[in-house]
């Protein structure tokens, strides 16, 4: 009775990783457990990248709508050919000398309603040293480019930037669910193996508690007091807890390579769990308000409202196509030019430009371009229909979704209230097995029982005891698993973030 479990785990462990001379030894909490797994996990991991994508997708469209700037420039470029000219008395050939130099800023700003502005600046200087001239141009242009149709048909900025939005609060949502459920997974599994570890301490204090009885049986045996084949029974259950002591350590040890891989640790890696089965919080649930929050927080709900969102936009943009088509363009330029002769300075033909640019009138252009559609022989309001089923599917999947949620909660709960009640009843049953089988050992020792009634009352302490923790483990898990449907801590009354 005096020997500690964490000893044996410790030397079981020693013994399995024996080819690991340097391996590190942990000793985890749950809360540790579930960080590393967080930390270590494929599965979030590829989520988190998942996040990443999203939240760049989402800044991108966003920075769509504001202002692009770019400047072209075309370098010094000489050009030196030879070029055809063709007239009434033959085909001649002469040379093209030329050196040009460009250069343009460039101003795009999408609009809200599809449309867009542009504002263009250009300076280009052009010098012919066939005929000794420097071309110099200037010019600038500000112009308006809008689909009339957006505003009563389908706008496709504000529905794309709608489909990044949900797509981003979907990936979070995602990974939040993937964190709750590896939460679960982790602690289903580190419970599962501290049953295992506690049951190895019952397997222990079943051998003990066997040795003694033997020991007592051998004494009154060489005394006379009892006869041979109840000794040789209490041999048989002495070997018998042996086994079974030393088949609960094997599976110990297969289950801790199972958990290590779960939360991606090394598998030389050398684990003990830190007992946490000395006590329990008592969380009782209140169903309405665990429904509430389970259909409010669930991402199966949300994801059905995000398909009928991106429905609607596919059934609206589907109807913009039978719908007329038109659209506004609009635009003001002003050019200055200038010819001058090669010898003349940049600045002077760029200021003659300039001039020129003041005295020649300003382009205008304004055009309206409309499309109607006569007829498709029913094509487009048939594709209209159809998006429309979908989007009642979508509506009937939505319904059916929180209807199985609010069964699945509801049960969870009473499942829940109904374990709470089992574990505190499972508890007095512990303490009377207990004190029953102190009561019975001195009586067998005293003479008064015989072995089959110790064996009897050590078997009843063994079940209750085993009982006990398994109870103890399914309300932890059962507490996990509404935390991770519900997207709400019952235990510590906090929202999950």
């Amino acid at each position: 009775m005096k020997k500690t479990v964490f000893y044996l785990m410790t030397v079981c462990f020693s013994m399995v990783c024996h080819t690991a001379t340097h391996a590190q030894t942990y000793h985890l909490s749950l809360e540790e457990s579930i960080e590393i797994a967080k930390s270590k996990s494929f599965d979030i991991q590829r989520l988190l990248q998942d996040k990443i994508i999203a939240e760049n997708e989402l800044k991108a469209a966003t920075a769509f709508l504001r202002t692009n700037v770019s400047m072209n420039f075309t370098l010094p470029q000489y050009t030196e050919t030879v070029r055809e000219w063709e007239n009434p008395e033959g085909i001649t050939y002469f040379s093209v000398k030329t050196l040009r130099g460009t250069g343009n800023l460039y101003l795009r700003q999408p609009l809200p309603t599809d449309g867009t502005v542009t504002i263009s600046t250009g300076l280009s200087s052009i010098n012919d040293y066939n005929f000794d001239k420097r071309a110099t141009t200037f010019n600038t242009r500000i112009g308006l480019s809008q689909p009339l149709n957006s505003f009563w048909g389908y706008n496709s900025v504000r529905s794309d930037l709608k489909r990044v939005r949900l797509n981003y609060e979907r990936s979070n949502k995602a990974l939040k669910r993937a964190e709750l459920n590896l939460i679960y997974e982790v602690s289903s599994s580190f419970y599962g193996l501290l049953l295992l570890q506690k049951g190895a301490e019952i397997a222990q204090m079943n051998l003990e508690r066997l040795t003694e009885a033997y020991e007592i049986s051998k004494n009154k045996y060489e005394a006379g007091l009892i006869r041979e084949v109840e000794n040789l029974q209490n041999e048989v259950d002495l070997a018998e807890a042996q086994n079974r002591y030393d088949m609960t350590i094997l599976n110990f040890q297969s289950s801790t390579n199972s958990f290590k891989r779960l939360i991606g640790m090394e598998l030389n890696a050398t684990v003990t769990l830190k007992s946490e089965m000395t006590g329990y919080s008592i969380v009782n649930v209140d169903p309405d308000k665990a429904v509430s929050l389970a259909i409010s927080n669930r991402l199966e709900i949300r994801d059905r409202e995000i398909q009928i969102e991106l429905q609607q936009l596919q059934i609206n943009q589907q109807k913009s196509f039978g719908l007329p088509q038109a659209s506004l363009e609009a635009s003001w330029e002003k050019i200055g030019v200038s010819n001058l002769d090669i010898s003349e300075t940049f600045p002077n033909s760029l200021s003659r430009t300039m001039n020129n640019l003041g005295e020649r009138p300003s382009q205008y252009m304004v055009g309206l371009t409309l499309r109607i559609p006569i007829i498709d022989w029913g094509r487009n309001r048939s594709l209209v229909r159809a998006a429309e089923a979908r989007q009642r599917q979508n509506y009937l999947g939505k319904e059916d979704e929180e209807r199985g949620i609010e069964v699945e909660v509801r049960n969870l709960v009473a499942n829940l209230s109904t374990t709470l009640q089992r574990l505190q009843l499972l508890e007095k049953n512990v303490s009377v097995a207990e004190r029953s089988y102190g009561i019975t050992l001195k009586r067998y020792t005293d003479g008064d029982i015989d072995t089959q009634a110790l064996a009897s009352e050590r078997t009843r302490l063994n079940t209750a005891q085993s009982i006990h923790l398994d109870a103890f483990v399914t309300y932890q898990l059962l507490i996990s698993d509404l935390t991770r449907k519900t997207f709400y801590d019952f235990l510590n009354d906090s929202a999950i973030e």
